[in-house]
């Protein structure tokens, strides 16, 4: 049996909320994980990104990566308003 395959388009942020970043995967708690150990170097590491604050689900790799540039792409501001309609008390999602 064929199984559809999901993909998150995601934000997250440090215990202060002071940085944002935007990614995309097909195994969401993986990712987040990776994060949270500082799987790789790089931005999220830096910046000791381990908050989930938004995401959003699609069944097409191209439509995620495409709903990711265009969060990328918009100011900080926008990336705000997305989460507080979303999560208005910016919670950690996978608690």
């Amino acid at each position: 049996m064929y199984q559809a395959r999901q993909y998150f388009v995601y934000i997250m942020t440090n215990k202060n909320n002071r940085v944002l970043y935007t990614g995309v995967t097909n195994d969401l708690n993986r990712r987040v994980c990776e994060h949270r150990n500082k799987v790789m170097d790089g931005f999220t590491k830096k910046y000791n990104v381990c908050k989930l604050v938004y995401f959003e689900c699609f069944d097409d790799p191209d439509n995620a990566i495409r709903r990711e540039k265009q969060i990328k792409g918009g100011s900080r501001k926008k990336k705000e308003e997305l989460i507080d309609q979303f999560n208005r008390e910016w919670e950690d999602l996978t608690e």
